[in-house]
């Protein structure tokens, strides 16, 4: 199995840490294990940005845009005049 080092724990989140572990009759690292694996274990796949506002905006029900029809491409200048 491999091991993992978490630096810079903000003191009021291990104080959190430790009584939550407590409280369920576990160790801390067991208690951090645990929350991992619960955050983890949806079973969801990760989407990509692009889907994610698809997702937020689709409820809205979006917008139909005119689009203005094109128009030839203008002849290219001569600047030899």
């Amino acid at each position: 199995m491999a091991s993992m080092t978490i630096r810079n724990i903000d003191d009021a989140l291990k104080r959190r840490l430790r009584i939550r572990a407590a409280s369920h009759g576990r160790s801390m690292e067991d208690e951090a294990r645990d929350i991992l694996r619960s955050a983890l274990a949806t079973g969801e796949t990760p989407r990509n940005l692009v889907q994610s506002i698809r997702a937020r905006v689709a409820p809205t029900g979006g917008v139909d845009l005119d689009i203005p029809a094109r128009e030839p491409i203008r002849d290219m200048p001569d600047f030899e005049k």
